[in-house]
Formats: structure tokens, C-alpha cells, sequence
């Protein structure tokens, strides 16, 4: 797998499989050949895109954890929106 982490908060925005293209620009990334979708607020200043990631955890969701590379954290501001009133 692959995800593609904020630089700035270490949220880890998506999970996606390692064969997946991905084009890394400056304004924006492009997901899929052909495209299948285009993530718009995040591009190649704000991101880190980390590679054969073997340890993503089962209950995984954008921006529920944190990710430095190795070590997966829930992150304190996580709300889990099925449980949310």
C-alpha cells in the first residue's frame, strides 16, 4: 500500500494500493490511469508520499490516523462520524 500523509499534520489522506498511479504536481494530484479522481487541496509542497507500506492498520480512515513512516497513531481529534450524534 501507499498513502499520501499532510506534511504539516502527519494525517495520513489516503490509502491506496501501490500499483495505483499517482501524478504529483504542484497544484494538485492526479489518482488513476486514466483518472479516476483529483485530489485538489493537496500537491507536492504540502505532502509526503510514503511507498510499501506493510502495517496499515484494519480500520483504517482518512485523516484518523497520523503516520510518520513507521508508527500509525490515532489521532486525538479523530471522531468516528458513525458514532457521532
Amino acid at each position: 500500500m501507499k498513502t499520501i500523509v499532510e506534511t504539516a499534520t502527519k494525517l495520513s489522506k489516503y490509502l491506496l494500493a501501490d500499483d495505483e498511479t499517482l501524478v504529483i504536481t504542484a497544484d494538485n494530484i492526479a489518482v488513476g490511469d486514466p483518472l479516476e479522481f483529483r485530489i485538489g487541496d493537496l500537491n507536492s509542497s504540502n505532502i509526503t508520499l510514503y511507498e510499501n507500506v506493510t502495517n496499515a492498520p484494519d480500520d483504517w480512515h482518512g485523516c484518523k490516523y497520523t503516520f510518520d513512516g513507521t508508527t500509525w497513531t490515532v489521532s486525538d481529534d479523530w471522531v468516528d462520524p458513525e458514532t457521532e450524534e
